[in-house]
Parts: C-alpha cells; structure tokens; sequence
C-alpha cells in the first residue's frame, strides 16, 4: 500500500512539472511577441505565429455599434518593423491559460502606451497550437477601449 502511494504520489508531481512546463512555453511565446513589438522586430514579431494566423480586433463603429475588424499579420508585422524602439509597450497579465495537449488558450488584460502615454486598454484572447513541437498563434482577438481602463 505505501508503495501505491509513493507511485501515486510521483505521478502527481510529475504530471503538475509537466503542465507547468506547457504554461512556461506558452507564457514565452505571448511574451516573445510583445518583446518583438516593444524591439519594433518583424521577424521576431512574425516568428510566433503559425502560418495560417487569424488576427481580428473588436470595437465599436461611429454609430457604437460592435464590429468585428480583421487584421493582416503581414501589414501589422510591417507596422511593427517601422516602430522606434519602446514606442509601443502592451503591458500585459496572464489571467487564464488552459491547455489540452496541442491546444492552449491565454486570456491576457492589457494597458497599451505609446510613446510613453497611455493609449488604451481591453483584452487579448490568444488560441495556440503546438506545431512540429513548438506553439504558435494560431488566433488572436481582442477588444480595445480607453473608458474603464485602469493605467
């Protein structure tokens, strides 16, 4: 019985190293990204996408009704490159992450500055593959406001 234990017992622990493992790697990915956007790095920036990348934003037309915009990773990327460095700062929080095998999903709050000022807040929603062993984004929404923000 106490050799039940033991191994029930080295299983747990083993299998919570694992998932914290997984959350590390997915954590470097996201934070790998802003790292690029702050560094005004395209390659960087582009690297942790997966090919077939769907960005989109979420915000609110001149009638303030909600839509839904979509975004081209290769014209953000350019935006990204043409940066000066530390002129865009997405400060972020991991709030949520959850992972089931190659699938993770990150939710993450965010204050955005520009140039120093702050810009906006709102919440990203990352959906994350493992690819060939390594994750990418494979889906990124988010929304961004400047009421209810908390700089």
């Amino acid at each position: 019985m106490r050799s039940f234990f033991i191994l029930l017992t080295t299983v747990f622990i083993g299998q919570m190293a694992f998932a914290q493992q997984a959350e590390d790697s997915v954590k470097t990915v996201i934070n790998t990204m802003f790292a690029a956007m702050r560094n005004g790095d395209a390659a960087s920036f582009k690297s942790v996408f997966a090919d077939k990348v769907i960005m989109q934003t979420i915000s609110r037309n001149k009638e303030g009704k909600t839509i839904v915009r979509d975004e081209d990773i290769n014209e953000f990327a350019e935006v990204v490159g043409k940066m000066k460095k530390d002129s865009a700062d997405e400060r972020i929080s991991f709030e949520t992450i959850k992972i089931d095998g190659p699938l993770a999903i990150v939710w993450t709050p965010y204050n955005f500055y520009l140039n120093g000022a702050f810009s906006h807040c709102g919440v990203n929603s990352f959906q994350l593959v493992k690819l060939d062993g390594a994750w990418k984004i494979q889906y990124l929404i988010d929304t961004r406001r400047r009421a209810g923000c908390q700089p």
